[in-house]
């Protein structure tokens, strides 16, 4: 009986864990394609690809800057608080993890792409 009680209370504990992981923070926006296309006629948008770089020099969005996931604490002093950030990673959970860790570094302005560079198509044009 112990024994099924401590194997409940750890599923139970993994399963927070995860859905924790997967949902996004208070405040971050998810976005989808079409909505990313508009944002980035904005040139105040700051674009964030938070893959590793070799993902990325694999290919990419075009103006997203590379800032990988594990250099995101450091890398956000170098961008601004003030203009909107959107990130996107290969499906959406290491964006909305970048976007966790950002929001608790005082930005507000944020957006994920839901599904990642997995679901984008390319695009025609680029920033003006």
């Amino acid at each position: 009986m112990t024994y099924v009680m401590l194997n409940i209370a750890v599923t139970v504990l993994f399963v927070g864990f995860i859905i924790w992981k997967i949902l996004p923070a208070r405040g971050v926006k998810q976005i989808r394609i079409d909505e990313l296309h508009h944002l980035m006629e904005d040139e105040d948008v700051q674009l964030i690809d938070v893959r590793p770089q070799m993902k990325y020099q694999q290919s990419h969005i075009r103006d997203f800057k590379n800032i990988p996931l594990k250099e995101i604490k450091k890398q956000a002093a170098h961008l601004s608080k003030d203009k909107p950030v959107v990130t996107v990673c290969q499906t959406g959970a290491q964006g909305n993890e970048a976007c966790k860790r950002l929001k608790r570094r005082g930005f507000k302005q944020l957006a994920n792409v839901q599904g990642g560079i997995s679901t984008w198509e390319p695009m025609r044009t680029a920033r003006k």
